[in-house]
């Protein structure tokens, strides 16, 4: 009986699994009738375990894209695309980068105000002046900083850096430093409170054109979390490593008034990609703000892109000449500033001017040079433009300058009675005479010549550097002359001529002196210091690296000037 009964059994079970399958059967017969392709075979993610890893499902490549969308236009499908940090990744990399996105926008993030581990946060040990890579794998790619140590980790997800460390020193709060947004790890959560906007004014410092306009009028000093008090513009310069003449031409550069507020506002130069451009920016606002949480700045990360961008002529550990410095600075910058259509930046309409050259060359040299077959083209040319007198061929020429050169007397040999070297003095209108356009100066290199020199345009502010290093084929000597110049209305029209103003312009010749570079210490050694002039309360600072007093204009002017700033009277 029992037999029969698990036989019926068995026989309804086999009917049912027929009728199972042929109702799938029908079902896969209706889908495949309705959707003609074949249904999509999922592949395993390659990013997917890099992306549960530092699962950042950080806004920060949504942010960017964001960003990218609305200055970049769409590229073409054919070949590879180069990323941020200068991989090209294949298409079907990209692909995958879609679908994950895809899946960050859909993922949602709880934001809380009632964050218990806020009162953990330790200002003190912030500091974002160095550069952004995380402290364990030195990637540059998401880096948070934890609020408690300072210290800077990578990501935010399950394996990441910054989860770890949350996990093992129970410091819960982080901040991205490219979005600014704040999180608890290890929850997960974004916390939303004002509390924290002083940390994010200190990692990126922002300015409305209003605040520009006042800082000048600025006579308020602010006070840093250690109790000092520091005046915003007048802080002191980390000297990293015989760093010195970095340190001297950025203070001497951030009293010019319409540079200083071209960088204050990133807007300004945000289509330049230079990152040179844009840590010069960073540094600006950093000096220049008011709520900082000490009063210096490390120009550590302007500093890198320095050596990135000379190919290491400029370095940290190796003592540099500030005027090579400036020179070399100022025209980079304007090289990456510059927009194709002019040839205009910043850079030019604050200090460029323009000379008159006129070069007298023998005229045995020139047919010396015509016989040995030598810059034929060049020398024809020159030749042609120029006149011919007195066995000298002339040729005027005019040239823009961003700095002008002086020439100091040469020191006395030989000591005086009191067995000591007396140490000459010059005027600086004496050392002008060299740009009225009737002092001959004699040149050796490329080929010997003489030299006229007439200002043909007065730039806004005038760079003057004295020549005091000489090199010859053992050592570098400096020159000890002293210069006196005037520290307030330099009138230059009564030593040199200049050029005459058009209709409806005045000529504006008179300058004020704003900054005073100086060099003490022997040739190859020594140190650089800069007086610099506040303009809201006309008052004279001396600065050296971190350390900046008050100091009386008389001073300024008993100094060893080697490189100056003179700002034109409006």
């Amino acid at each position: 009986m029992a037999s029969k009964r698990e036989r019926e059994i068995n026989n309804g079970s086999k009917e049912e699994e027929e009728l199972n399958s042929l109702s799938e059967s029908k079902r896969q017969r209706l889908a495949e009738e309705s959707s003609p392709s074949p249904p999509p075979v999922s592949i395993a993610n390659p990013l997917s375990g890099l992306a549960n890893n530092y699962a950042d499902v950080d806004e920060e490549e949504d942010y960017e894209r964001r960003e990218l969308s609305t200055t970049v236009g769409e590229k073409g499908n054919g070949g590879s695309q180069r990323n941020g940090n200068g991989y090209d990744e294949e298409d079907e990399d990209e692909d995958d980068e879609e679908q994950l996105s895809v899946g960050r926008y859909n993922r949602q993030i709880e934001v809380r105000r009632d964050c218990p581990y806020l009162d953990t946060v330790n200002r003190q040990v912030l500091d974002f002046d160095f550069e952004k890579f995380c402290s364990v794998s030195l990637s540059n790619l998401n880096v948070y900083a934890c609020l408690v140590c300072g210290k800077y980790y990578q990501g935010r997800g399950k394996k990441s850096h910054a989860y770890t460390h949350s996990l093992e020193a129970g410091h819960h709060v982080y901040i991205n430093l490219r979005t600014e947004k704040v999180y608890c790890l290890p929850d997960g959560y974004e916390i939303n409170d004002p509390s924290l906007d002083d940390i994010r004014h200190v990692l990126n410092p922002r300015f409305t054109r209003e605040q520009v306009e006042q800082l000048d009028k600025n006579k308020q000093w602010s006070r840093a979390l250690d109790g000092s008090d520091y005046l915003p513009g007048m802080v002191g310069l980390n000297n990293i490593k015989e760093t010195d003449f970095v340190n001297v031409t950025i203070q001497s550069l951030m009293r010019v008034t319409p540079l200083r507020n071209f960088f204050l506002i990133p807007e300004n130069y945000q289509h330049c990609k230079s990152q040179l451009v844009q840590r010069f920016g960073e540094l600006t606002r950093k000096i220049w703000h008011a709520r900082n949480f000490k009063g210096q700045v490390s120009p550590h990360e302007f500093l890198q892109a320095v050596m990135k961008a000379s190919k290491k002529r400029f370095r940290i550990g190796a003592q540099s000449d500030p005027v090579e410095f400036m020179s070399w600075l100022l025209n980079t910058l304007h090289a990456d500033l510059r927009t194709s259509k002019k040839n205009s930046s910043i850079i030019y309409k604050c200090f460029q001017g323009e000379l008159e050259v006129v070069k007298e060359i023998p005229n045995k040299l020139i047919s010396e040079k015509r016989e040995n077959n030598e810059e034929q083209n060049s020398m024809d040319k020159l030749s042609d433009g120029g006149t011919e007198r007195h066995g000298f061929v002339t040729e005027t020429s005019r040239m823009p300058f961003l700095m002008l050169g002086l020439d100091l007397p040469p020191p006395p040999l030989f000591k005086d009675v009191m067995e000591k070297n007396i140490i000459p003095q010059v005027p600086l209108f004496n050392i002008l005479k060299k740009f009225d356009g009737e002092t001959v100066t004699e040149v050796v290199r490329p080929h010997i010549a003489r030299m006229r020199y007439r200002v043909t345009r007065l730039p806004q502010y005038m760079i003057l550097h004295m020549r005091r290093f000489t090199k010859n084929n053992f050592f570098v000597e400096k020159n000890p002359t002293l210069v006196n110049f005037p520290v307030k209305n330099l009138e230059l029209k009564d030593y040199i001529p200049l050029p005459t103003p058009k209709e409806n312009e005045k000529l504006r010749s008179k300058y004020d002196l704003i900054a005073n570079v100086v060099h003490d210490g022997k040739p190859g050694e020594g140190f650089y210091r800069v007086f610099v002039q506040r303009k809201s309360e006309e008052l004279w600072y001396e600065m050296q690296d971190l350390h900046v007093s008050e100091t009386l204009p008389q001073m300024v002017a008993l100094s060893e000037a080697y490189m100056q700033i003179y700002e034109q009277q409006q």
